[in-house]
């Protein structure tokens, strides 16, 4: 068919019943497609009336449907194709959500999109267009290529920009002095004003016309806000305008703010946006960022993107209740008349049970910042509901109105600018998604109060007692990634102590902030108030302190679903995260999207019964007081090699005594796995300050450490502002007889293990083995501690951390060759020999390639019996820059991989094992070997 015959033959429209199909394969005929019946006989992909297999009859839920492009509906002319699109954004769920929504009414044709994370566009044109060549291309896309109607801007980057423009804003009235809450109230409203407008809930652009007409005038807006405010608190009339009632307490008085002409046409400027398509998951974390001034740094930063949070909604919310309705269609289905076919009052009757419990669900999030997880809650809730209602209606159980709404979610946030932003993501996200799916906003009021999402504190009242969380059926969130050594300078030591206290005997000592959380979703769970939870913590809740609470919860209860390690966005920084749902589940695990027969509290899982829970393992005798941590300094208490060693020279102090004996060489991580910066320390140790003040150099050189320590809430800290924070006393105890000891960065992207010398410090960062012989240096540094230390231990980011407790205490040794045995008693041992071997040849080869001697020289230090210096010869300072073993490790150059291969195969042999084997096979003997000696101890 040409275009001129098909013009000619529809430009007058035509009868909805009689026609709509005709104009349809008219319309396939002009742009040379199958039609449905010519390409899908079996009716499966593309046809006509798709859904019409309801045991009611009738029609279907789209006029055709073509799986994958489009959902097409039909009108007679002169009839409503907004009402028509309406119908099709209803069933879209349906239909399988196609990425294009298509009217007409015979003589016109509306193609709306429906991609995800995209603003929608409306494309239009008339039955006379179709002569243009175009035209006829936009009808092509739609049936060959919908992916070309893909609109060029994503609901993010709208959402970005609309965040960054009211962050000027805010900044701005802050420059005035005016109160924080009282701007953030503000803003808010005029955020939410034009949403309402672009949603069509404010008539004829009424906010836009009221700014632009005020552009010059400051006071004029200043007036006319406040009338705007006033009608939206109780309805009312502005402009000549009805507005309805918004009220829900953003709109509970007329109070506004003074905005400059500048200010205004920024405000203009963001009103010209298209705020209907706002990402609610996303713009209240990046509008809280531009209202709270201690968040300032992070206003460019990204977010954590939706699909990322559904993998705790999808395993606590959404599949619980999918498998659940899957199961009541079965039971209804047979409930039906054979004779009929019609569903009896009894199926009707467990039906509207079944609905009466979905709508009474809630969702809590305890610390719910601006309110991302309980938006997308809700609209989970939202979508449940509605694909329940569709096809309980094609069962034959008539059609309703949706009832889920933000009732369902109950928030807890400290942060009174994330709370009220919490409430406008879920008013927004509500009326979003009532309109987007054709049911149209509530009306009197539109804006309900959510006085259930509380500003308070989640874990502590104010007298220091334990807070309670409202009744919730499921808990999800983001809990604060406070670290526990950070805790006190956080959040202040009066109320870490209270905490700490408080939940004493169930939280452990040494745990983070976010334990917190996890473990009153279990007291829940456990208590039968609370069926399951799904919480975001830093990876590092895999092992130490933090492992206890998700110990707690698999000896109660079960992890049924995880991801053990994903990128996160945390205060606008990139972090390590691991995503934990727990609790009342009978479906199979899932860790990292496989099925495993068990989750253990470390976040491994056994895989057909071939992995130990490790988790059992037991620190061991035979490896106690041989690890520590280095020390810590909380202050500025590290000097350069060059002011060391005019301070070493320094003579004359009152008590006789050299700078020496609390000037030493300095290590942390960095300077093992990269290339040491020449850094000492001073170190007082346990002198009283009146015996520090007698090495005068160094007790001067002080000064901004104690100008640092004025400012510090621990108390033992100020007071005791000379000395280091952590003075590790068995630490320097334990190696004060070596000549050298075994060191390992707490942290790091390889295990890798060095070598310090007598009298250097080693920082918190370095784990320190108390041991100078290479046999305990090659067993540590083999594949077998490696993997072990890498299960047991935690990880900060992408890098492991190893510690001394729960990977070194743990570790079983070859028998005989224990960390509890003096080195000379099995200096004969052949297993020991050939380990040492293996080790002192890995370690001079690295060294070599570390320090070339052709490329370096080394100069005696000041102070007799310390490791001399390593100093780059001219010419190869930047060679030598890049010798690092971090950068060794990363390319693991062929005679690297064959000595450690040695070293592995040494080791083995020492264990009495065959060789080579899988890393489960080598866990799983090392575990039995653990578990072996725990018990005979």
């Amino acid at each position: 068919m040409t275009p001129h015959e098909f013009i000619t033959k529809w430009r007058d429209g035509g009868d909805e019943r009689r026609d709509a199909q005709p104009f349809f394969e008219d319309l396939c005929k002009l742009i040379g497609h199958p039609t449905p019946r010519e390409a899908d006989p079996e009716h499966t992909w593309f046809t006509y009336e798709y859904g019409a297999s309801k045991t009611t009859g009738g029609d279907g839920w789209a006029d055709v449907w073509k799986k994958g492009f489009f959902g097409w509906e039909a009108k007679g002319t002169h009839k409503s194709l907004e009402r028509a699109y309406e119908q099709l954004k209803m069933y879209a769920d349906a239909l399988q959500n196609p990425p294009l929504l298509v009217v007409t009414d015979l003589r016109s044709i509306v193609v709306h999109t429906n991609f995800t994370n995209a603003v929608k566009r409306e494309i239009r044109f008339t039955v006379d267009q179709l002569d243009d060549y175009a035209t006829r291309q936009i009808l092509d896309a739609v049936f060959n290529n919908p992916e070309a109607l893909r609109p060029g801007i994503t609901r993010s980057a709208i959402t970005q920009e609309a965040a960054e423009k009211f962050t000027r804003l805010a900044q701005a009235l802050r420059a005035r002095k005016h109160d924080p809450q009282a701007v953030a109230h503000f803003l808010n409203r005029l955020v939410f004003c034009m949403f309402a407008e672009d949603i069509g809930l404010l008539p004829s652009k009424l906010f836009t016309r009221m700014v632009t007409s005020s552009l010059t005038d400051p006071a004029v807006f200043e007036k006319r806000s406040g009338e705007l405010f006033a009608a939206m608190h109780t309805g009312g009339d502005v402009a000549f305008e009805n507005v309805d009632w918004f009220n829900g307490g953003l709109f509970d008085d007329d109070a506004t703010l003074r905005l400059e002409t500048d200010e205004l046409k920024l405000l203009a400027e963001a009103a010209r946006l298209d705020w209907s398509e706002i990402e609610p998951s996303i713009f209240g974390t990046l509008f809280e960022r531009g209202l709270d001034p201690t968040k300032r740094s992070q206003l460019g930063a990204h977010y954590t993107d939706p699909d990322t949070i559904m993998k705790l909604i999808n395993p606590v919310i959404v599949e619980p209740w999918l498998r659940e309705w899957e199961e009541e269609k079965i039971a209804l289905a047979k409930m039906a008349s054979r004779a009929t076919k019609k569903l009896s009052p009894a199926a009707t009757k467990r039906f509207t049970t079944f609905l009466e419990r979905l709508r009474a669900f809630t969702v809590l999030d305890p610390a719910c910042g601006s309110g991302n997880f309980l938006y997308l809650a809700l609209r989970a809730l939202k979508d449940i509901e509605k694909r329940v209602l569709i096809e309980a209606e094609a069962l034959g159980l008539g059609r309703q109105f949706p009832g889920v709404g933000p009732a369902s979610v109950r928030g807890i946030e400290i942060n009174t600018y994330a709370s009220e932003l919490a409430r406008i993501t879920v008013w927004i996200g509500e009326i979003q998604w009532m309109v987007q799916n054709g049911f149209g906003a509530k009306k009197n009021p539109i804006l309900e109060r959510l006085d259930q999402i509380e500003n308070r504190d989640a874990l502590l009242n104010a007298d220091g007692s334990e807070a309670v969380w409202p009744q919730a059926d499921v808990a999800i969130g983001n809990p604060p990634f406070i670290g526990d050594k950070k805790m006190v300078g956080e959040l202040g030591e009066g109320y870490a102590t209270t905490l700490r206290k408080t939940y004493a005997g169930r939280v452990p000592g040494g745990a983070d902030f976010v334990c917190y959380w996890f473990e009153k979703a279990n007291d829940a769970i456990r208590a039968g108030t609370m069926q399951r939870a799904g919480l975001v913590a830093t990876n590092s809740i895999r092992g130490g302190k933090n492992r206890e609470v998700l110990k707690h919860i698999v000896d109660v209860g079960r992890i049924f679903s995880a991801w053990s390690d994903e990128d996160w966005i945390n205060e606008g920084a990139a972090v390590r995260v691991s995503l934990i749902s727990f609790g009342m589940s009978d479906e199979s695990a899932r860790l990292d999207g496989l099925q495993v027969s068990e989750i253990y509290a470390d976040l491994s899982g056994a895989h057909d019964g071939r992995s130990s829970d490790l988790t059992l393992a037991r620190s061991l005798a035979e490896n106690s007081r041989v690890a520590f941590s280095g020390i810590t300094k909380k202050g500025s208490f590290d000097i350069g090699g060059d002011e060391a060693r005019r301070q070493l020279a320094e003579a004359g102090n009152p008590n006789g005594r050299p700078n020496a004996d609390v000037l030493f060489p300095w290590k942390n991580g960095d300077a093992v796995v990269g290339r040491d910066s020449d850094k000492w320390i001073i170190n007082f140790a346990e002198k009283r300050e009146s015996e520090a003040a007698q090495y005068q150099v160094p007790y001067e050189a002080l000064a901004q450490v104690r100008t640092e320590r004025e400012q510090t809430k621990a108390k033992g800290e100020r007071e005791n502002w000379w000395k280091l924070a952590r003075r590790a006393p068995d630490m320097f105890q334990a190696v004060s007889t070596l000549e050298r000891f075994i060191v390992t960065p707490e942290v790091s992207k390889h295990r890798v293990f060095g070598w310090l010398g007598r009298g250097v410090v080693p920082d918190k960062n370095l784990v320190v083995i108390a041991r100078a012989d290479d046999t305990t240096f090659g067993i540590v540094q083999s594949r077998a501690h490696g993997l072990w230390a890498a299960r047991l231990g935690t990880s900060l980011e992408d890098r492991p951390r190893y510690t001394s407790s729960t990977t070194f205490r743990t570790f079983p040794f070859p028998q005989g060759l224990t960390p509890d045995i003096p080195a000379a008693d099995y200096a004969s041992d052949p297993r020991a020999q050939r380990i040492a071997a293996a080790a002192q040849a890995l370690v001079e080869a690295r060294d070599r390639w570390l320090n070339p001697p052709e490329w370096t020289e080394r100069v005696p230090e000041m102070v007799a019996g310390y490791p001399d210096r390593i100093i780059a010869k001219a010419g190869h300072e930047a060679d030598l820059k890049k010798r690092t073993l971090t950068n060794l490790y990363n390319t693991r150059p062929t005679w690297l991989a064959n000595l450690h291969n040695d070293l592995d195969t040494a080791v083995a042999a020492a264990y009495g094992w065959p060789w080579p084997l899988t890393d489960d096979e080598i866990l799983r003997h090392l575990f039995e070997l653990n578990q072996s000696r725990t018990t005979a101890q």
